[in-house]
């Protein structure tokens, strides 16, 4: 049985489905306190109850990361219930309304704009608006869900698995996470706060019409690990779950 010490409070957006459903579940069986980020109160009460039916501690939460209202209100809640949060989960994304893979050259800038509106402004949003929470956590943790996709390295090397991937609106959104890990992690060094990226692998979500060859299950192992770090953990890195990845 986990100590009330131990136990976490833990905020995953986008948690109503796929990697960011199975990440609340895992650690909501490890004994934490899971609040159910989702847009849609439906989908997340839903989520709620799935989780709740395995004995998990778990609460839905109104976070559209797009609508800073929201996520001013769930900073709110979280800390008039709790006073704190121990690890925030930036799950949520997408790749808006472009299917295939597009040159960068017939993008749409309304796609580029939209795609960042979510996967990067949303992100920083999120880590900016929950701050002062996890700062007054004994050792807060932020995980920011990247994609291999991400790293300018991979990218750039032609033997890498997924080169031919060059969708410039997902591809360059978690380059830009990316950044953002970096610059949070430095600001935080003197912290107790580690801020890391995490690389989910090509999974079956329907982010890519589950065409992805891993299971959400494997997925969500380098994000709870993320999440739980001991206090001599990385901070500033892009992990996936066989260690450390390039930028």
């Amino acid at each position: 049985m986990m100590s009330v010490q131990e136990q976490k409070v833990i905020l995953i957006t986008g948690a109503n489905k796929g990697i960011g459903f199975e990440t609340a579940r895992q650690l909501g069986l490890q004994g934490h306190t899971i609040f159910v980020g989702a847009r849609n109160m439906e989908r997340g009460t839903e989520a709620e109850a799935k989780l709740r039916a395995e004995g998990i501690n778990a609460s839905f939460i109104e976070v559209d990361v797009t609508d800073q209202a929201t996520i001013d209100a769930a900073a709110q809640k979280i800390d008039e219930l709790y006073g704190k949060l121990d690890v925030l989960i930036n799950n949520a994304g997408g790749v808006g309304k472009l299917e295939g893979i597009s040159l960068p050259s017939t993008t749409p800038m309304e796609a580029l704009k939209g795609t960042f509106e979510l996967n990067v402004f949303g992100v920083f949003a999120m880590m900016k608006t929950m701050l002062p929470l996890l700062r007054k956590s004994e050792a807060g943790r932020i995980v920011n869900l990247s994609s291999g996709l991400g790293s300018l390295t991979l990218q750039s090397d032609p033997a890498f698995e997924y080169k031919d991937y060059k969708t410039l609106v997902y591809n360059a959104s978690k380059t830009a996470v990316n950044a953002l890990t970096v610059h949070f992690a430095f600001e935080l060094k003197d912290s107790k706060i580690k801020v890391n990226s995490a690389d989910p692998g090509f999974t079956a979500t329907d982010l890519n019409g589950f065409t992805g060859i891993r299971t959400v299950e494997q997925a969500t192992n380098v994000v709870v690990k993320l999440a739980t770090l001991p206090e001599d953990g990385p901070t500033g890195g892009f992990f996936d779950e066989n260690g450390t990845l390039p930028w």
